[in-house]
């Protein structure tokens, strides 16, 4: 198959519908010198579907035009061999292009005139004081809705899942989308599947899961809970924490020394404490 001389000859006229399309036909079939055609005339007619009279007759006469020139046989057939043909592309360029002729320009009566605004035009047709591209227009905004936030998100958690267990990418997104419109944050997802990454990252491939059996069977679901668990027990921790600083403020124990600002600024920040009773503990703001 040749690209070259299927273009050639898609640019070119044969003078009627049967003859163009047996010799994109043969076209298809020809190398870039538009040589080793073989093709029964009745595997022609069959991939063409005209009828055997038709095609008997059109190769003939491209045989007779010199387009066409039979080089051998190439083997038996229930009607004797197989013809080899060899397209001339000397004789294709020579053919009348299929390009659209150039259109003509308008003209005006009087092309040069003396005076300006004196002589009459063929087209007298009222033009727009403006320009349509006038740096004044007011464009309307874009009607097509940019993609949503959620579809963002969607393909940030997916593109931390492992690569070699993607799979079905346009169901995994819709999937992940139903969690985040369930409730589940977008941080708390991407957390949980960096966290599978991370964990499976040595796992045999009998005990990988593709990406969409993994949020199809919502496996994310357990790493949720686990995360939320040790969020909620830190956030206790830090609580208790809090509170036993905010004693030492408020008492103005010794142990007030090791309080670092950062700890003041969120103990204030949680109205534990007020500022008077860091600067009488002896702590900066």
């Amino acid at each position: 198959m040749s690209w070259r001389v299927a273009k050639e000859c898609a640019e070119r006229k044969f003078g009627s519908a049967p003859r163009k399309q047996i010799i994109m036909f043969l076209a298809d079939k020809a190398s870039d010198e538009g040589s080793g055609i073989w093709c029964s005339k009745g595997t022609i007619q069959r991939h063409t579907e005209l009828g055997a009279s038709t095609v008997k007759r059109t190769i003939k006469e491209f045989l007779d035009e010199g387009i066409l020139i039979e080089t051998g046989q190439k083997k038996r057939c229930k009607n004797g061999h197989t013809i080899v043909y060899r397209l001339i592309l000397a004789k294709v360029t020579l053919l009348e292009l299929t390009r659209e002729p150039d259109l003509e320009t308008g003209f005006t009566v009087d092309p040069v005139q003396t005076e300006p605004g004196t002589q009459p035009m063929v087209d007298p047709v009222p033009r727009p004081q403006r320009t349509p591209n006038n740096p004044k227009t007011i464009l309307k905004p874009p009607q097509r809705k940019r993609e949503d936030a959620d579809g963002l998100e969607a393909g940030k958690i997916l593109a931390a899942y492992p690569s070699d267990r993607l799979r079905d990418k346009q169901a995994c997104l819709a999937l992940i989308e139903d969690a985040l419109n369930g409730g589940i944050a977008a941080d708390e997802m991407l957390l949980v599947v960096k966290a599978y990454a991370t964990e499976s990252a040595g796992f045999s491939r009998s005990r990988v899961c593709f990406s969409d059996n993994w949020f199809q069977t919502r496996r994310w679901q357990g790493y949720i809970e686990d995360f939320r668990a040790k969020r909620k027990e830190a956030e206790v921790v830090a609580a208790d924490h809090h509170a036993r600083l905010a004693c030492w403020i408020s008492e103005s124990h010794p142990m007030c020394q090791h309080i670092t600002p950062t700890q003041v600024s969120a103990l204030l920040a949680s109205e534990l404490v007020t500022k008077a009773q860091v600067q009488a503990a002896g702590l900066r703001l």
